[in-house]
Order: C-alpha cells, then sequence, then structure tokens
C-alpha cells in the first residue's frame, strides 16, 4: 500500500521557487540543495490533498507559512552562496 501524503511546506516553497523563475535560473544541484537547507528549517505539515489544505486552512495562516518560508529561502540562499564562495576559494577557483 501506499500512501499519498505530502508536506505542505514542500509544496508551497516549489510555488515561491516557481513564481520566483528560480526553477529556469539556477542550476538543478543547486536548486535541490537550496530545496534541502530550506525546508531543514521549516515545521513539517503533512496534508493527503492539496484541496484539503486550502479548504481547511485559514488565509492568514497560508500567509504566515508562506512568510516563514520566504526567510528561509533568502536564509538558504545566503548560507549557500556563502558556502560556495568558501569552496571556490579553497579550491582556488576564484
Amino acid at each position: 500500500m501506499q500512501l499519498e501524503i505530502r508536506n505542505y511546506y514542500e509544496i508551497l516553497l516549489m510555488e515561491l521557487i516557481s513564481d520566483e523563475g528560480l526553477l529556469d535560473e539556477l542550476p538543478e544541484e543547486f536548486l535541490a540543495d537550496l530545496c534541502c537547507v530550506t525546508l531543514n528549517q521549516l515545521p513539517v505539515r503533512y496534508i493527503r490533498h492539496l484541496v484539503d489544505a486550502y479548504f481547511f486552512e485559514e488565509y492568514n495562516e497560508i500567509e504566515q507559512m508562506k512568510t516563514e518560508i520566504q526567510v528561509a529561502l533568502e536564509k538558504s540562499r545566503a548560507f549557500l552562496k556563502a558556502n560556495l564562495h568558501k569552496e571556490m576559494e579553497k579550491n582556488d577557483v576564484v
């Protein structure tokens, strides 16, 4: 038996990344790291169906979740950029 459950924060993060055009802008490996680092900063909110989340969540709660995601995403970008720069310096690429 396979259950169809998803982390709602993952869905909202992917929507934000898509809306910002990052899916086309960033390399796949960097994007995967960005998503992992971002999601690791956020709580988990499992849902079975996306329509259930839209129906049961209040607008203010969804907006708060989106704000949390935006903050975590910006921290993740800064973290990865700093570490990428350090790695490049270490390998004398810079």
